[in-house]
């Protein structure tokens, strides 16, 4: 009697092995056929049936068949990006399995080589088809400028390949324009890890996060001299040095810094213009004054120089009128004619630069009520009848009162 039960129970241990086979080969065959959904559900069966879950060919095909099921989904929407990060945990777990090879077995197959373009039946299907299709996702919907989904399929892909710098400086960037500062600087950090890429635009961007962003200039400064020594002739982290110093007020390393940027690039009106600022911060008007003129001298439509050298030239005018003021009688009587010449000159040098900024930028009534009231002091009453004209049509007839 107990030989009889045992065999029964053998019988039907077999029966259901069997069964549960047959149910792997029904979901290879829906996974053939391209019925994936009759396929997914066989697969998650036999992943869940003690005889079968413990064989990571059963999760390899069930990684295989959400795949397919992922590519098949031209929607591209975050349910597609939610089936392609199952397919994710799912080629994951496959690989732990099968003992974490990649020179054998199932181990083998999961990172499988995938050649984007060839017959779709000469694929693998392996945790790399996941990534190029997730790329070619990414691609369609950045052509459509749906960045935020583009975003999402260029993430997943970068999860499967930390060392892929077009899929992460894709996702940076994009991550970057969206305002996932947190995310853009994960992605460019991948691409600081890769040995032999060009990393200056990811420094740029890290940089920047770093300062404007999160306002933390210190930790931008120290990512500044990280890349300095991977790139010591690079300009555009000579200048992000340089601004940095200024925003944490080290005015002398800034100063030699600049020297040193403008001995290999002197026409540099950027470098010009923050030379000209420590000089001027420093009390060195005249040498800020003439590195503010070099600038619009090399650069006539430079912006910034203009109108930097036209507010210094006010404020070298404010000063002598202050100095002015503060003489006694007697002296204000001796030299008012001579220091109010003086001003008034200065005044007049600064109408040309805030003239060029106005035509650089027309909406700019800002600049524009500055010449008003420098037009207004000389007794331009012409200039200052235009300038008054437009700003009444910019900022309405009460703008002075504002």
């Amino acid at each position: 009697m107990k030989k009889l039960i045992l065999s029964m129970v053998l019988v039907g241990a077999t029966t259901l092995a069997f069964g549960q086979k047959k149910v792997v080969k029904e979901a290879e065959k829906g996974y053939k056929s391209g019925n994936y959904e009759a396929a997914l559900t066989a697969i998650t069966a036999a992943a869940t049936n003690p005889e079968t879950s413990g064989d990571p060919a059963t999760f390899l095909l069930k990684a295989q068949i959400e795949t397919k099921m992922f590519g098949a989904d031209s929607s591209n929407t975050m349910e597609t990006v939610t089936l392609g990060a199952s397919a994710l945990e799912t080629y994951n777990k496959t690989f732990e399995m099968a003992g974490s090879d990649k020179t054998a077995g199932v181990g083998e197959e999961v990172y499988a080589e995938d050649m984007p373009g060839v017959p779709d039946n000469l694929r693998p299907y392996s945790i790399f088809t996941l990534k190029n299709l997730a790329f070619d996702k990414g691609i369609e919907r950045f052509n459509v400028d749906d960045a935020e989904m583009a975003y999402e399929f260029f993430n997943l892909a970068g999860e499967i390949d930390l060392k892929d710098t077009t899929i992460h400086y894709n996702a940076g960037f994009l991550a970057n324009d969206l305002g996932k500062f947190d995310e853009a600087k994960r992605h460019f950090g991948y691409l600081l890890d890769v040995p032999g890429y060009n990393k200056l635009n990811a420094y740029y961007f890290m940089v920047q996060i770093l300062s404007t962003e999160e306002k933390n200039p210190e930790a931008a400064f120290e990512l500044v001299t990280k890349a300095k020594a991977e790139y010591p002739t690079d300009k555009v982290l000579a200048e992000y040095e340089i601004q940095l110093l200024l925003q944490l007020n080290k005015m002398d390393e800034a100063m030699a810094q600049i020297k040193d940027a403008l001995a290999n690039d002197p026409n540099n009106t950027g470098l010009l213009l923050r030379s000209g600022y420590l000089k001027e911060q420093a009390g060195d008007l005249e040498g800020g004054l003439a590195d503010y003129k070099k600038s619009v001298e090399i650069d006539p439509n430079f912006f910034e120089g203009n109108y930097y050298t036209g507010a210094l030239l006010l404020e070298m005018s404010r000063k002598i009128l202050n100095d002015l003021n503060s003489l006694s009688d007697a002296e204000w009587e001796k030299q008012s004619q001579t220091l109010g010449k003086q001003a008034d000159d200065f005044y007049k040098q600064s109408v040309p630069y805030f003239t060029k900024a106005i035509e650089i930028k027309p909406d700019n009534t800002d600049i524009m009520i500055i010449l008003f009231q420098v037009h207004t002091r000389l007794k331009n009453t012409a200039e200052a009848e235009a300038l008054n004209k437009k700003l009444v049509e910019l900022l309405g007839p009460n703008w002075q009162e504002n």
